[in-house]
């Protein structure tokens, strides 16, 4: 059974949070880049259950699958590009980079919050660059704190990024991701992941899941979602369970 409670949040906010018994694990799950593909997104979007949408800045459907979400009472990340080790190509819209200067990075910063509206958290995509850079990284958690309630996802591309350490020395509600669901795309793959995830949520008592609006993802979802709660875990959203890890702190 749930309860509410009020929450002090690191802003000095009063917020409910729902508490779950302790003895269910909590699974919370986020389906990176939407922005680029109206069709994918919406069928991401009809998916059962508080699943998070993380939307890339500047993309040509980006804004209004952030619509479609909040109408639909779903959390919206901003999934903000950040400098990979190795990636080819021309650099994606609202990327931070390493060379930018402090005041570059708080405008590239403002700019792509301004294209995904709803935003109640930010969610890093690629990183594996400058999710290891402390300065960096404390530039990043100053713009999320300075909008109060933000919290921040590590999609942890790196084990050797240092952005979850420097989230908390922040004061930035934070998580780190668990689980990709798909980075082998094919439905056997992705089951063997969720799987994973559900094992995790039970040795830790939550997990947190990164999938991407795939055809093999969204069916898997679709299957496995709505038995989890007769399975004995509580699905909730990355922002409930980030508050409510926090509060037992």
């Amino acid at each position: 059974m749930n309860r509410r409670r009020f929450v002090l949040t690191a802003a000095g906010t009063l917020l409910t949070a729902n508490v779950y018994a302790a003895s269910r694990p909590r699974i919370a799950i986020i389906i990176d880049d939407l922005g680029y593909q109206l069709a994918a997104g919406r069928r991401a979007l009809a998916l059962p259950g508080p699943i998070a949408f993380a939307v890339l800045p500047e993309t040509p459907h980006g804004r209004r699958l952030a619509m479609l979400a909040n109408d639909a009472g779903r959390e919206v990340l901003l999934h903000l590009p950040l400098q990979a080790a190795n990636h080819e190509g021309p650099a994606e819209p609202g990327g931070i980079t390493l060379d930018m200067t402090r005041g570059a990075f708080r405008t590239t910063f403002a700019a792509a919050m301004e294209t995904v509206p709803f935003a109640v958290g930010v969610s890093s995509h690629r990183g594996s660059l400058l999710t290891r850079h402390p300065g960096h990284m404390a530039w990043l958690m100053q713009e999320i704190r300075a909008r109060e309630d933000l919290f921040f996802i590590d999609s942890f591309t790196t084990h050797e990024s240092v952005a979850l350490q420097v989230a908390r020395e922040e004061g930035v509600w934070a998580a780190r991701r668990d689980v990709f669901l798909d980075h082998e795309r094919t439905t056997d793959a992705v089951a063997r992941e969720f799987e994973r995830l559900k094992h995790k949520a039970r040795r830790q008592g939550h997990a947190v899941a990164i999938g991407h609006p795939f055809p093999e993802t969204l069916e898997v979802l679709e299957e496995r979602l709505p038995r989890l709660g007769d399975q004995g875990f509580d699905l909730v959203t990355v922002g409930e369970l980030i508050r409510d890890e926090r509060n037992r702190i």
